[in-house]
């Protein structure tokens, strides 16, 4: 068994699809139209067998305030592993990524999280031995 893919909601899908793949570098996996949405997953070009990220609208009632609670008290919706933090932070940054916490040394890892655009804060890490 492996997990295949895991859902963000999002505020807007097209936006969310820009973001994910002209900022953060995932690639298109599925692009299916249903109806007014969207069957759309992202994926890691180096790891196009990986984990598929689901960018699924925020339709259900639930989710509004689920992921604003999120915001609300500044949790990351999600953890996206990187080789250096420091690296990406320099480099989103110049893309135009906001930043909610520069990069911080905590204990194994060093985190750092941002601002997706589309409703969720993601948090990189990079593991330290």
């Amino acid at each position: 068994m492996k997990l295949d893919v895991v859902s963000i909601f999002v505020d807007d899908q097209q936006r969310a699809l820009d973001f994910y793949t002209r900022r953060l570098g995932f690639t298109v996996s599925a692009d299916v139209p249903l109806g007014e949405h969207r069957w759309l997953t992202v994926i890691d070009p180096d790891r196009p067998d990986g984990t598929q990220l689901s960018l699924e609208p925020k339709g259900h009632p639930a989710t509004g305030p689920f992921t604003d609670a999120l915001i609300a008290d500044g949790i990351p919706f999600c953890v996206l592993g990187v080789a250096d933090v420091e690296a990406e932070y320099t480099r989103l940054t110049a893309l135009g990524v906001t930043f909610t916490q520069p990069p911080t040394a905590m204990g194994p890892v060093v985190v750092a999280v941002l601002d997706d655009t589309v409703g969720n804060l993601l948090q990189l890490a990079q593991r330290v031995d």
